[in-house]
């Protein structure tokens, strides 16, 4: 069944314009590829590969039961691009039977198309990152009690949930680069999406590496509750531009969470981390707690939150310019009407013409 719909005018195959109306069809094709393997012997164990979690651990917990754990190694790319497939497809649904029929009622111009489309997309991601993080987080203790974060480091043995979930991550983000080409973006567009971009796969990819999955984790749950915000805010402008306190309370947030962010890492990495009892870089063993790692992940966090801040002071800048230019213009407005309606009272021809109509 095809996902998107198709225009009267079917263009060449495999031209530019095919591949991008049909991506999702496509995409599909190749997802049921791997899944068809799963149901023969010779190509199971490649279809294996692709659609479950690889490197599973069983501890035994008691006599009676045991307890599966995943760690991390190469065959996660495999992994890692079946469900960035996945995430291709999941963005054309949203897009044709959720975004679409909203932008067809609203009538947006082509800049608020583009950013709904941005914005709805985020919002589900965020949205769905948020409800399945803060879950990991409950059943894993991780807000009750701080100290795991980095107590027994190395993490190297993660439980399914939270293994699948750097799987989905890093499939997400990694689906955004094609997706630049299939949703069209404009050319001076793509360096500050792929700048976005690679600021989520570089921190998502390390904290996954660095065995820090713990700290990760928090700071994603975090981030993307900021983010949701922001997104669901614009939505929300979007349909009716009165309604702009929810900005106001993502900058609140958005400040707190930098500082927040800030706080968790300095606390994780810098203290926690560097009176560990295991020091010292042992690849075997998964352990990177040294000090040119740790000096050099919290100047990563710290160069990403700075950019974050000078953006974000960048934006509010800019939307206190655009209001206090829109509030010059009412002024402006204003004063001229009253400036016309006493020109027209004063006038004596004109107030005996209108009399002269009015009888």
């Amino acid at each position: 069944m095809g996902i998107r719909k198709k225009n009267n005018k079917n263009p060449p195959v495999l031209s530019h314009e095919f591949v991008i109306q049909n991506h999702a069809d496509i995409v599909s094709c190749v997802a049921m590829v791997f899944l068809l393997g799963l149901m023969f012997e010779i190509t199971s164990k490649v279809a294996v590969l692709f659609i479950t979690v690889q490197y599973n651990v069983t501890i035994p917990a008691n006599e009676e039961t045991a307890v599966n754990y995943f760690h991390y190694g190469l065959k996660d790319v495999a992994t890692v691009f079946f469900y960035m497939l996945v995430a291709i497809i999941m963005h054309a649904i949203i897009q044709e039977y959720v975004l679409d029929k909203i932008n067809r009622k609203m009538h947006f111009s082509k800049t608020k198309h583009s950013k709904f489309n941005e914005s709805g997309q985020l919002s589900a991601f965020y949205l769905f990152s948020c409800l399945w993080g803060a879950s990991i987080l409950v059943s894993e203790n991780l807000l009750s009690n701080p100290v795991s974060l980095w107590d027994g480091y190395p993490h190297t043995l993660m439980p399914f949930q939270l293994k699948f979930y750097y799987i989905c991550q890093l499939g997400y983000w990694l689906h955004a680069i094609p997706e630049l080409y299939f949703q069209k973006t404009k050319k001076e567009d793509i360096p500050r999406q792929l700048v976005y971009i690679s600021l989520y796969l570089v921190h998502i990819t390390g904290a996954y590496v660095l065995n820090l999955n713990r700290l990760g984790l928090v700071l994603l749950v975090l981030h993307y509750f900021v983010e949701l915000l922001f997104h669901v805010s614009r939505l929300i402008y979007f349909s009716n531009e009165d309604r702009q306190t929810g900005f106001t309370v993502w900058a609140v947030l958005f400040v707190l969470g930098r500082l927040l962010t800030l706080s968790l890492s300095v606390l994780t990495v810098g203290f926690g981390l560097a009176g560990a009892e295991k020091q010292g870089l042992n690849l075997a063993e998964g352990s990177f707690n040294v000090l040119v790692v740790r000096v050099t992940v919290l100047a990563a966090i710290c160069t990403a939150q700075a950019f974050m801040m000078w953006k974000f002071i960048n934006f509010q800048l800019r939307r206190w310019r655009e209001h206090a230019q829109t509030q010059t213009l009412k002024k402006k407005s204003s004063s001229s009407k009253s400036k016309s309606r006493k020109g027209h009272r004063a006038s004596p021809g004109t107030s005996l013409q209108h009399n002269g109509a009015t009888v």
